[in-house]
């Protein structure tokens, strides 16, 4: 790996730990995310501070550090000699740092937002993709982590599609491996049939 590319994954590592949960629940004077629910410092369990605003703005926090880690990497690749392998090296470490944050102990969120953003940066098509996958299963089953689950495993085909065997590809394969290991719990409970759903309104 060349020092631009390893460069540009380390300062995407430390903005992919940036945790929105954590940030945003403290500066509204709410509770430490982790300190409830099912722990997870991510959109949806600050949903359940009863916060709708601050469960917003964590996603919103969530999703962009990952649109912005990889447009940065595309729009500067040129000036500083970052490669397609180092776009992808970027992609896999904000995602990474938000996983497992090194400014909160290693203790992150499950990855769906800044996956999502990450994707959407990397090729648009991608993004638009799996939100349809991901839209559709949640449509039809009102279980969130279902619906990140298959769209996560629709990934890498849809950067094969794409891109065939490429880094971009390569790095769909690791943030899907990742992501559906931080839902094993939840894999326990959909098999099960204990994993709680959204109800219709």
């Amino acid at each position: 790996m060349t020092i631009a590319n390893f460069s540009a994954s380390i300062l995407a590592y430390l903005l992919g730990s940036l945790s929105f949960a954590v940030i945003v629940s403290k500066a509204m004077g709410l509770a430490d995310p982790k300190s409830y629910g099912s722990g997870n410092p991510g959109a949806t369990n600050v949903l359940r501070s009863g916060s709708k605003k601050a469960a917003a703005l964590t996603l919103l926090g969530d999703t962009f550090k990952g649109v912005i880690a990889v447009l940065l990497a595309k729009h500067l690749a040129a000036q500083f000699g970052i490669t397609e392998v180092g776009i992808a090296c970027v992609a896999i470490a904000v995602f990474l740092g938000h996983v497992y944050p090194v400014f909160f102990g290693f203790k992150g969120g499950k990855g769906v937002a800044t996956a999502a953003g990450v994707l959407w940066a990397l090729d648009w098509r991608i993004g638009l993709a799996l939100t349809l996958v991901w839209s559709i299963v949640f449509a039809v089953s009102r279980v969130s982590s279902l619906s990140a689950i298959v769209a996560s495993l629709a990934a890498p085909v849809a950067g094969y599609f794409f891109f065939g065997i490429s880094p971009v590809f390569w790095a769909t394969v690791a943030m899907t491996i990742l992501l559906v290991w931080r839902h094993r719990s939840n894999v326990q409970r959909l098999l099960s049939g204990e994993e709680a759903a959204f109800k219709k309104r």
